[in-house]
């Protein structure tokens, strides 16, 4: 078997694990989003290092929600074990109390993601973590609280991933290669708002959906959709 043959395998596998052990919390965390758009809010997602590619699955994209805002920095990738930053980043994105915020993090062990969610717990903001429980349990945290990220999350996601990410080996090769907290993130948050949707539909509330800006009408319908929020969502 190749190597993007056995990686294949180890994809198709995850995902059926995600969706035979943490479906019950996908649709809680689709229930809370679709909460918060029914309240004319917007849902908050923190990705830092390449969880950021997780956070830009669900954000201002053909077939997404339009009241999705990235909490972002440039830094991210040098402060994301820095105390204190995570006020900085809330005090500027000021998420109001009973907002949403979705935390994504492989470890779950730096400090930026813990800090983020203890500081949304102290402002009445909840938060779901999308994290890899295996890794985060064989870890210690990079937090003062020696918490995790899933020990102070409202809700946790797990993305049934492996400790270090990456599942692949070859024989005089050290270490393992070839990461899945991305394609298990993206599926977690786009099986979340596909849930999302429905929901709203199911209220009688019409989705703010963006359609392709490469199909005939599609900058006419986004820039509708998009009015209602423009001036909230700060974006990367």
């Amino acid at each position: 078997m190749s190597k993007a043959e056995e990686f294949y395998e180890k994809v198709v596998s995850i995902l059926g694990k995600i969706n035979q052990t943490q479906q019950e919390k996908i649709q809680q965390a689709a229930e809370m989003v679709a909460d918060q758009i029914a309240a004319d809010r917007i849902v908050y997602i923190l990705g830092s290092g390449h969880s950021l590619m997780v956070a830009s699955e669900a954000y201002h994209r053909a077939g997404g929600l339009a009241p999705i805002d990235i909490i972002h920095d440039r830094s991210f990738g040098r402060a994301e074990r820095c105390l204190g930053y995570a006020k900085q980043l809330l005090d500027w994105y000021d998420p109001p109390s009973g907002s949403v915020v979705f935390i994504i993090s492989q470890s779950g062990r730096n400090a930026l993601g813990i800090e983020m969610a203890l500081e949304c717990k102290a402002r009445g903001i909840s938060t779901i973590a999308i994290t890899c429980l295996a890794h985060s349990q064989s870890v210690t945290a990079r937090h003062p609280s020696g918490k995790r990220l899933f020990e102070v999350a409202d809700l946790v996601i797990d993305n049934c991933g492996i400790p270090g990410d990456a599942v692949l080996e070859i024989e005089g090769l050290p270490g393992r290669f070839t990461p899945t907290s991305t394609i298990a993130g993206a599926f977690i948050m786009d099986a979340i708002m596909a849930q999302a949707i429905e929901n709203l539909v199911k209220r009688g509330i019409e989705p703010p959906v963006f359609i392709s800006a490469n199909v005939e009408g599609g900058d006419e319908h986004n820039k509708r959709v998009f009015a209602k929020y423009q001036r909230f969502i700060k974006g990367l």
